[in-house]
């Protein structure tokens, strides 16, 4: 059984010297490849080092909406110069909007909207966050035109069944992290039933947002496995078939090529 884990913060301070150790476990639980996301570009060459070290390594760049403060008239064109510069670039992101941790509504859109270009502009997908604001990133997508939104993923997604239709009728995959398994977490099962089998992805966002049964501890990509089973058993399925579904869908949507090394 392959798995993908397709959104992983492995760069961050609480992993640090413990990578090896951490390998070892997501390779023992069948993680094949991982796509690391960016939360700003100042990030790059960290997770490109991290690339370097660990074959089995796609990542993203771009600029998450919690930094949207820090968009400047450069910004576009340095993404832009990081993602032509390495071919291991399958994304742009992760970008969004999130109005539950921040107020600067036209900050977060310039972003978003620049970063959206980006993406089309490369036929790269998208990584898109969205907390609090599914109406208005449901309208800042429509107001490019079906032809003018590229290809991408709605990550570690928590919207309602209504919301989940709206992203899945722009053209976006859903991904679902370890909040699925959470025990109030009834809205985003109830989507995650929805979603349409070739549309379908899962992700640990590590290092937050551990899954039961490890909810509480430091999430690494190791625990997308609970994610996996437990999102089989709410769709009633095997979870060989959750991870072979998954697996494909990641392919297709990052471009990656499993090799028999993998």
């Amino acid at each position: 059984m392959q798995l993908i884990d397709t959104h992983v913060h492995i760069n961050f301070d609480v992993f640090q010297g413990n990578l090896s150790s951490l390998r070892q476990r997501w390779q023992q639980a069948g993680v094949v490849h991982l796509v690391h996301s960016c939360v700003e570009p100042e990030e790059f060459q960290g997770i490109q080092s991290l690339a370097d070290q660990f074959p089995e390594l796609s990542f993203a760049v771009g600029l998450h909406p919690l930094d949207a403060d820090k968009w400047t008239d450069s910004t576009a064109d340095q993404i832009k110069a990081l993602a032509n510069s390495d071919q291991r670039v399958v994304a742009i992101g992760e970008t969004g909007l999130d109005f539950y941790k921040a107020d600067n509504y036209e900050q977060q859109k310039q972003a978003l909207r620049s970063q959206l270009a980006i993406a089309k502009e490369l036929n790269k997908p998208v990584i898109l966050h969205c907390r609090d604001a599914a109406r208005i990133l449901q309208q800042v997508c429509q107001d490019l035109g079906l032809n003018q939104i590229p290809k991408g993923v709605m990550h570690c997604w928590g919207g309602n069944k209504q919301e989940t239709q709206w992203f899945l009728d722009l053209g976006f995959y859903i991904s679902f992290s370890g909040i699925l398994t959470f025990k109030n977490a009834q809205q985003i099962q109830e989507s995650a039933k929805l979603v349409p089998s070739d549309r379908l992805l899962i992700e640990t966002d590590c290092p937050f947002l551990a899954p039961v049964p490890k909810r509480g501890k430091t999430n690494e990509p190791a625990y997308v496995s609970y994610v996996a089973e437990f999102l089989a058993s709410l769709r009633n399925v095997s979870v060989e078939t959750i991870a072979q579904q998954t697996t494909e869908n990641a392919c297709k949507l990052f471009g990656i090529e499993l090799t028999q090394s993998n």
